[in-house]
């Protein structure tokens, strides 16, 4: 890819590096795992709901063109293979709205929950964000660490075990993990964050005013009636469904599987525009 931005990014300068990073323009999404994935939400099935319960119907074609609308992606029914394509522009537009309510959060020193199931690729966008709200006065709620959470997966129901790291969120196998493995397990369930906010109630607070995430973590807690901004691939179309049911208030469209560090110009984007920046 094009050289890396190590300054705050303008822009200009972001949109050619979600171009050349391949977070935006043509993503490695394929066509194929996006239809897939409406076609399951239409038929409800919990994998692709990842804690929403959608008020509308949302059949494939309303999906598609959700997901035309919010994310770019073609809205031709009869275009089935390839790589999908996020217009850059809406991903722009989404990290302004993003940087804006992590902007009031600091404002008012809110209570923010960070969380994500994609720790191997999205821990440090989530702890950079989690570090500068942390420094404008928000705590970072760490609610129910090390509690036990069995989620079931394509092998089964398998325990995993509630850790953060940098204040984010994430689930662990409950079995030993060799050294020199990536921390965190890839999860969409909701599960986790809903561990994490009935042990925050069962304590007596503080909840989160804001929670911040991907997945599950966002879904679910939009769910039960929290703020949530997250960030979502075009083959996850629950959280865009969320934001137009009004459960999700900013996703962010972009390639959730590309390199952890090619995240880190956003980071530095969304906390500049939101007067974070350390």
């Amino acid at each position: 890819m094009s050289r890396s931005i190590v300054s705050v990014p303008s822009s200009a300068d972001l949109r050619a590096h979600l171009l050349a990073a391949r977070l935006a323009g043509v993503v490695g999404t394929t066509r194929e795992e996006s239809l897939r994935s409406y076609r399951l939400f239409a038929a409800r099935d919990p994998r692709m709901l990842i804690g929403l319960d959608p008020a509308g119907a949302w059949e494939e074609r309303e999906l598609l063109a959700l997901m035309a609308d919010r994310c770019g992606v073609s809205a031709d029914p009869g275009r089935t293979s390839g790589h999908e394509v996020i217009d850059p522009e809406r991903t722009l537009a989404a990290l302004d709205a993003c940087a804006g309510r992590l902007a009031v959060a600091a404002r008012r020193g809110a209570p923010v929950l960070l969380g994500t199931g994609h720790p191997h690729r999205l821990l440090g966008f989530y702890a950079a964000l989690a570090d500068a709200l942390s420094a404008a006065g928000c705590a970072v709620l760490t609610p129910a660490q090390g509690r036990s959470v069995d989620i079931t997966t394509r092998f089964g129901l398998r325990t995993y075990n509630l850790d953060y790291v940098r204040g984010v969120g994430l689930v662990r196998q409950a079995a030993p993990q060799r050294p020199g493995r990536e921390p965190g397990a890839h999860t969409h369930s909701p599960l986790p964050v809903r561990t994490a906010l009935d042990a925050a109630a069962a304590a007596g607070g503080p909840l989160p005013e804001l929670v911040i995430g991907d997945h599950g973590w966002a879904c679910g807690a939009g769910q039960l009636g929290f703020e949530a901004v997250a960030l979502a691939d075009v083959n996850d179309p629950a959280p865009f469904v969320g934001e137009a049911e009004g459960a999700v208030s900013v996703v962010v469209p972009l390639d959730d599987g590309v390199r952890s560090g090619y995240y880190l110009p956003l980071t530095r984007y969304i906390l500049k525009r939101a007067c974070l920046s350390q």
